[in-house]
């Protein structure tokens, strides 16, 4: 170490130096060509969730500007408000996200104008396969004779979702359905902070 001149430094250096600028383009070059793929795909995504919670098929959805007291309120459930939709047929449609047990999941929540929810779809999640993926698949709750995020429809008033009391979980996935529990909680307080 002690006989290491200063050029072999140099010339270390300026190969790593080299080595980190082509990979850093590579990585912006790759981020060029996908960006826009990976964007239409989960436009996509959300389009299709949007339809699945509305209850005429014929609904358009017109997005909103989310105000900062319609944000907090759904921030009070943990869940974090992204977009929210006016649906022609009435109500809103929000897109939230909350906590899982592998990462967020995120999710479009119908609320209709009387401010019950008319469905729940989910547009993204990492949950596990086989364990959390059955609450996004919409498993069927044997002991309730439905789906696990069918249970949701009809049911109203923001922080009064609680699972094991008002909400069924699918056995060994409690913490996928409390996330997608304070998801619908989230929205039901936005769009009653909407008024």
């Amino acid at each position: 170490m002690k006989n290491m001149s200063a050029k072999f430094v140099l010339k270390v250096a300026g190969t790593l130096t080299a080595i980190a600028l082509v990979v850093a383009a590579l990585l912006g070059l790759v981020n060029s060509v996908t960006w826009q793929p990976i964007q239409d795909l989960q436009r996509e995504a959300t389009e299709k969730a949007l339809q699945a919670v509305a209850t005429d098929p014929s609904a358009t959805f017109e997005q909103v500007e989310i105000t900062d007291a319609v944000r907090e309120a759904a921030n009070a459930y943990r869940g974090k408000l992204l977009e929210m939709y006016k649906v022609s047929t009435g109500g809103y449609a929000c897109k939230v996200s909350a906590s899982g047990s592998q990462g967020m999941i995120q999710m479009i929540v119908g609320v209709d104008a009387e401010g019950k929810v008319t469905g729940v779809s989910v547009v993204e999640n990492a949950e596990t396969a086989g364990i959390g993926s059955r609450v996004m698949e919409n498993e069927t709750i044997d002991s309730i004779g439905m789906g696990v995020l069918d249970q949701f429809k009809g049911l109203s008033g923001d922080g009064t979702l609680k699972v094991g009391k008002t909400v069924t979980p699918v056995s060994g996935a409690t913490v996928s359905t409390k996330g997608i529990t304070a998801g619908v909680n989230a929205a039901l307080a936005a769009v009653k902070a909407m008024g």
